[in-house]
């Protein structure tokens, strides 16, 4: 039994049955028969489903932005904002994802040649809470363009998501067995993948996760993306406009209440310009208001429960404990998992803190003396998934770019996913990527074909 607590009043929203060893098994005996069905389909045919699911989020918009709103806690605003992606990401592979699994002729020494991507099989996906809709679709909307079928294991507190994901799939007239859900405990998660039926899988989630399920995948030698934690360099460099920065460093920090493994979290800021920084950006992360989560003023609300909000305030401790100044970061009094936004500064050199995740909205901000120091910080990790650089001068841009040791690099802007590029991290952030073609090849057969000339 699953049970979906609001983390703004505490109050249980409503429990969801565990399946069984037999509900999985026709689950799974249901994906199997459908991708034999689906794989044969036309581009047309999966492209119309996708422009149906499209329409269907846009249709049911404000439903499903409040239960993700119900049962993770980020506000109403970011929920509709989340839900609009997946129409955009639904739509954007309808448009775009023909041509990126179309045929291609080479020209090869003995002959014609023709390399072809080709469907693999039905597709596990291990999903997290922080973004319940748009890390499902990240994976759902290739999944099914690409002829393969999708299988579900979403967070245990966002079942109501999940259920409502299924249910969009019948109102687009979606085949039966083409995306199911299965409401199973971690644990369970390990038969899953050894089945025969299933061909790869996808994680979303912890760095203990993803070594769990790679461990698994790689045991029965199945495929496998993982997108897992990050600590985000966000750098400031004297030419940046500061107000600019500070407003996009404070929107980074405090998004989904810090829980986006893609926010910025560790701010490292020019000496030059480091405590005026500081001073604006802890003024600024000071003012934000935290509250209801279903009211659209809401700049912030809680974490997703108790328990992580706890995890946040221990880290605090211990960091302040080694001789890190805290301003703001406190638990705040009331039902809820609500904390303010705080920042972390004067953190002493070889804290634990400094390779940690902060997955709540509290930045630390360093100083750095030029580019390269500015580069070994932000390396100073054992994460790699993206990074945010503000900068106007050229030289400076190309040597971050070059540097830093992440998947992504955004340039004077706040790094986000979009569906047309590649998503995903280096080192202890996971491989493999999302999105884009390179998302969509990701599980599908590159088979070539060649033939005598």
């Amino acid at each position: 039994m699953f049970t979906s607590i609001n983390p703004a009043t505490g109050a249980e929203i409503a429990t969801h049955l565990e399946l069984t060893d037999a509900d999985v098994e026709a689950r799974l005996a249901a994906a199997d028969a459908a991708y034999r069905r689906w794989r044969t389909t036309r581009v047309e045919e999966r492209v119309a489903l996708l422009t149906s699911l499209a329409d269907a989020y846009a249709a049911n918009a404000d439903r499903l932005a409040e239960m993700a709103t119900l049962e993770m806690g980020k506000t109403v605003a970011s929920a509709r904002a989340e839900v609009a992606k997946c129409v955009a990401g639904f739509r954007h592979y309808a448009t775009h994802g023909p041509a990126m699994i179309a045929p291609r002729t080479l020209a090869v020494a003995t002959g014609a040649a023709e390399i072809r991507w080709l469907p693999l099989g039905p597709v596990l996906a291990v999903m997290p809470w922080n973004f319940p809709y748009w890390q499902v679709v990240r994976f759902l909307a290739p999944t099914l363009l690409a002829g393969n079928v999708g299988l579900l294991k979403h967070a245990s507190n966002v079942q109501g998501v999940a259920g409502l994901m299924v249910e969009m799939m019948a109102v687009a007239g979606a085949p039966d067995g083409l995306f199911q859900n299965l409401a199973i405990p971690s644990r369970g998660v390990a038969a899953v993948i050894a089945d025969r039926r299933v061909a790869a899988v996808t994680l979303t989630g912890s760095e203990g996760a993803g070594a769990a399920v790679a461990e698994i995948a790689g045991h029965h030698l199945k495929k496998v993306v993982l997108e897992l934690g990050g600590s985000d360099p966000f750098v400031v460099m004297p030419s940046a406009d500061l107000d600019a920065a500070v407003a996009a460093a404070v929107t980074a920090r405090i998004q989904n209440s810090g829980q986006s493994c893609i926010c910025g979290k560790r701010m490292i800021v020019h000496t030059d310009i480091h405590d005026a920084f500081l001073a604006r950006f802890t003024s600024a992360m000071a003012a934000v208001t935290t509250g209801d989560p279903l009211d659209a003023a809401t700049a912030m609300g809680p974490l997703s429960s108790v328990g992580a909000r706890d995890t946040v305030v221990g880290q605090l401790a211990a960091a302040t404990a080694q001789g890190a100044t805290l301003t703001g970061g406190v638990v705040l009094p009331g039902p809820g998992a609500f904390m303010s936004a705080g920042v972390l500064s004067g953190i002493p050199a070889g804290s634990p803190i400094l390779h940690e995740e902060i997955f709540g909205p509290v930045a630390m901000v360093l100083r750095a003396a030029d580019v390269d120091h500015a580069i070994a910080i932000a390396n100073d990790s054992p994460f790699g998934l993206g990074s945010s650089v503000w900068t106007t001068d050229a030289a400076e841009q190309a040597a971050f770019i070059a540097g830093i040791d992440a998947g992504m690099t955004a340039i004077n802007q706040v790094l986000a996913s979009i569906p047309d590029a590649p998503f995903g991290g280096v080192k202890r952030s996971g491989h493999g990527r999302e999105l884009g073609p390179w998302g969509l090849h990701e599980f599908m057969n590159l088979k070539s074909v060649l033939r005598a000339g």
